[in-house]
């Protein structure tokens, strides 16, 4: 009742102060060449941003509602924590990597950047959606955003990883630590399946909606970043080969995992947007269509047996609790994505074309220096320590973040009131949304424990 908006308050009223002493605009130029270089860079890349924007409010949002008695909290808590996060990635940038005579120059370069940042927070919820309290939720970002930066400044910078579409650096990394976060929050114990996580049939709809935007915005996520020209185009056109195969192959996939020949919703939602996750280490460089095919594919069907196979086995072996299944979606495509990542780069250091995959890294690097000094055998190294490290400083950040989240005063929904707007928003209609319980009375005690 009074932590949340407590801690937001604060948190809004510091980076107010922190913006009046420290962040700042370029000084406008008053020669005409650099006027018209920053106004073609805004032009090229605000369309890119609108587009991620979407994805994230609406798409994301929309994705996540396909708890039944959810949908209000889905929403708003995917629309705060990325502005929050955003807000919070952009402070720790700007203080890293861009604080300089006292100064932080924002641009809207660093903006997507930061955007990119809490992406990583949106993901991991995924994991403990529905029975997380949004203090908890707030103080998983004021940690994840940090570790991220770190992590991502190591894969990138330091071993030179290519990963222009985030696969490793962004998919796979908040997979992990949300699976952590998850796995030190509910202990040793798997939370039994509660009478309103089930889906309805209207919230499976709602929740395909955002798969339809996610799929039709997803190439600008991945291409922004890249140089524009060869790089980007081919990397918008590898994403929707990947896309487009992974689509039709979870249609596949699914009606052949059911006896009667049906198609699960979960899959579609989901299925679908594995190629994109998958193609976004790979997407610019010189790789041949057939390969974003069968990249896309494959995607499609570990997404797909995942959901039918291995979150169950999870579940049952290791109790760990994955209420989105961010591991199917995010997780075992980057990690095939990964893979491929080294093949590619394998193949490409034999060309005798001399061909090499030319990529802006999302720390904004260019990652054909990064080719010059290690080709071959040394680049697939680094592909594949750059996942090694993706994983596991994810999955033991996510566990000391999961324990720290058990804390009392972050107020943990009870077991009866998870899943349910009506804890967190006025809801109009009484008569459709009674509540934890029939008994109002019932329902008094579990809100006051």
């Amino acid at each position: 009742r009074h932590l949340l908006p407590l801690f937001l308050g604060l948190f809004q009223a510091s980076l107010l102060l922190f913006f009046a002493l420290f962040v700042t605009y370029d000084e406008p130029s008053a020669q005409a060449e650099d006027t018209s270089l920053v106004a073609n860079q805004v032009y090229s890349t605000f369309p890119f941003f609108q587009d991620i924007q979407v994805m994230l409010v609406v798409g994301l949002g929309l994705l996540l509602t396909f708890l039944p008695r959810y949908g209000f909290s889905s929403l708003t808590h995917n629309f705060f924590l990325l502005n929050f996060s955003m807000q919070w990635a952009l402070v720790l940038q700007g203080l890293l990597h861009h604080f300089h005579h006292g100064q932080i120059h924002l641009d809207l370069h660093k903006l997507l950047i930061s955007e990119f940042a809490a992406v990583t927070v949106l993901i991991s919820v995924g994991a403990i959606l529905g029975r997380a309290s949004p203090c908890q939720l707030l103080l998983m970002a004021t940690c994840e955003i940090p570790i991220y930066l770190a992590s991502e400044w190591v894969i990138v910078t330091r071993l030179g990883v290519l990963d222009v579409g985030g696969t490793i650096t962004i998919h796979l990394f908040s997979c992990y630590f949300g699976l952590g976060v998850s796995k030190a929050l509910f202990r040793a114990t798997q939370p039994p399946l509660h009478p309103k996580e089930t889906p309805t049939p209207s919230s499976d709809l709602m929740s395909l909606v955002g798969t339809l935007i996610l799929w039709v915005f997803w190439p600008s996520f991945v291409a922004v970043l890249c140089q524009p020209g060869d790089a980007q185009h081919r990397a918008i056109l590898n994403t929707l080969l990947a896309m487009s195969a992974s689509a039709i192959t979870t249609v596949v996939a699914s009606s052949l995992l059911e006896r009667d020949g049906k198609l699960s919703p979960g899959h579609l939602q989901n299925g679908s947007l594995a190629g994109g996750v998958a193609i976004g280490v790979v997407a610019d460089m010189a790789v041949p269509p057939v390969a974003a095919l069968a990249l896309g594919s494959l995607s499609a069907v570990v997404c797909v047996l995942g959901f039918a196979f291995l979150t169950p086995l999870l579940a049952r072996k290791l109790t760990l609790h994955d209420q989105c299944g961010i591991h199917n979606l995010h997780g075992l495509p980057g990690i095939l994505g990964a893979a491929a990542s080294v093949v590619a780069v394998l193949v490409a250091s034999k060309d005798t074309s001399g061909s090499q995959p030319a990529q802006l890294s999302p720390a904004g690097g260019n990652a054909s220096e990064a080719l010059e000094g290690q080709r071959g055998g040394g680049q697939a190294l680094c592909q594949a320590a750059g996942l090694a490290v993706a994983v596991g400083a994810s999955l033991l950040a996510g566990l000391l973040t999961g324990a720290a989240l058990r804390l009392p005063c972050l107020a943990r929904p009870p077991e009866r009131l998870c899943f349910d707007d009506s804890l967190y928003f006025k809801i109009r209609d009484q008569a459709e949304s009674p509540g934890p319980d029939s008994s109002s009375e019932e329902g008094a005690l579990a809100l006051k424990e």
